[in-house]
């Protein structure tokens, strides 16, 4: 429960750190910590009290037999919540990568990271 509340808080700081603050690193961190709290939401949403992770070993045994089977599945938590988070690790990095790297651009462009200084890239 403390995972999933934390998850929240941090999506609601990256929010207001993207929507309050004209600097573009620290919109880049805000969009950082939205992603943490993403993260941490799926992970809390997918954890199960008293279930192991879905690994074959002593604690869960795959013995032959449709009883076992069923029981070793009754043992393990989902892992399609764990591969998701895993993966949008990943994607969460190049993301922030990629706005880091528009940010250096713009700020070649411009010698500044104060988004007000953009007046042409408004709409």
């Amino acid at each position: 429960m403390i995972v999933l509340l934390t998850g929240f808080m941090l999506i609601i700081i990256g929010i207001w750190a993207i929507l309050s603050r004209k600097h573009l690193v620290r919109i880049v961190i805000g969009f950082s910590i939205i992603d943490t709290g993403i993260n941490l939401v799926i992970v809390a949403i997918g954890y199960v009290k008293g279930k192991t992770a879905p690994i074959i070993d002593t604690a869960v045994s795959l013995a032959s037999g449709s009883k076992a089977g069923l029981e070793a599945v009754n043992k393990v938590i989902d892992p399609v919540p764990s591969a998701l988070v895993l993966t949008a690790i990943v994607i969460g990095l190049a993301v922030t990568a990629l706005m880091l790297a528009y940010t250096i651009r713009m700020f070649k462009l411009k010698q500044s990271v104060n988004i007000d200084d953009f007046e042409e890239q408004k709409w």
